[in-house]
């Protein structure tokens, strides 16, 4: 499948990106691109909020269920992509924009935004400062919040996600994406096939290792790797963890109980060095 792709430059742009540069890809009536005005992340927040609290289990304060949004204060200053059903206002109206339905989101912070707003999310779960540091001539990337609504999970929503990541990546000359990436649930005994595998099938090197730090960390390899049913494992795994596997992603050690979202969290670290040059054919070189 060939993705059309266009990035467009506007004027200087504010901090927080509104109305300054759209990336765009389309592909069968659907349109990935950031975000142009508090409006329309709202329209992301209120999709994540279906998402994680409405259909799946995160447990929500008293004024994320007022709003029915799913906000914080990063979103005040991270870039937002989001994919969206040309034309299509069916549906409830907060989840519209101008060009139709968004249906999925992604959200976007720039190391040198998140370090002049307090830091990355992840970094109060995990600790990245040894590795900011010791690769510090690299320019980081945080992706995060990752959804997309019920009808549209497939490949091709997947791949304009995809696109639009890389796009952003190439358009900022970005070294490395990282992230969490929540397995559902909060037991690790119930988990400990899926944890026990990523450990080891992606265990990073020395020069990439991120450790968790919350006193909500869980051990992650307490089974051996040969006990584990490799096919099995892969079933279960979010669609989102095994693409990054694909691209030879390295996962953080430890993993992370998230009380809110009832899950478990793990953090992907993904180099562009070491992404398979064959995506490169398909999607752009950096």
């Amino acid at each position: 499948m060939q993705l059309t792709w266009q990035l467009a430059t506007l004027p200087n742009h504010c901090q927080n990106c509104y109305g300054a540069w759209m990336l765009l890809a389309r592909k069968n009536g659907l349109t990935v691109r950031l975000s142009e005005n508090p409006a329309e992340v709202r329209a992301a927040q209120r999709l994540r909020y279906q998402i994680f609290y409405e259909e799946l289990s995160a447990r929500a304060n008293d004024q994320a269920a007022k709003d029915r949004l799913d906000a914080d204060r990063f979103d005040a200053f991270c870039d937002h992509l989001m994919v969206i059903k040309d034309g299509d206002i069916s549906g409830e109206p907060a989840t519209t924009v101008s060009d139709g339905k968004v249906v999925g989101t992604y959200r976007l912070l720039r190391q040198e935004v998140a370090e002049a707003n307090g830091g990355f999310y992840s970094a109060s779960a995990f600790d990245l400062e040894p590795l900011l540091k010791r690769k510090s001539e690299l320019r980081f990337l945080e992706v995060g919040r990752s959804c997309v609504a019920q009808p549209f999970r497939s490949k091709p929503v997947a791949e304009l996600l995809w696109q639009g990541i890389w796009n952003y990546v190439r358009h900022y000359r970005l070294d490395v994406m990282l992230g969490c990436a929540s397995l559902e649930g909060t037991d690790p005994e119930e988990l400990a096939d899926e944890l026990s595998f990523l450990a080891q099938v992606a265990a990073a090197p020395a020069e990439w290792r991120v450790k968790a730090k919350s006193r909500h960390q869980v051990k992650m390899a307490t089974k051996a790797f040969a006990g584990v049913d490799q096919k099995a494992v892969l079933r279960k795994l979010p669609a989102l963890i095994k693409a990054y596997l694909r691209l030879g992603c390295y996962i953080g050690e430890g993993a992370v109980i998230d009380c809110q979202f009832n899950t478990t969290d793990v953090l992907i670290v993904q180099p562009v060095s070491v992404i398979n040059p064959k995506y490169f054919n398909h999607y752009g070189a950096p």
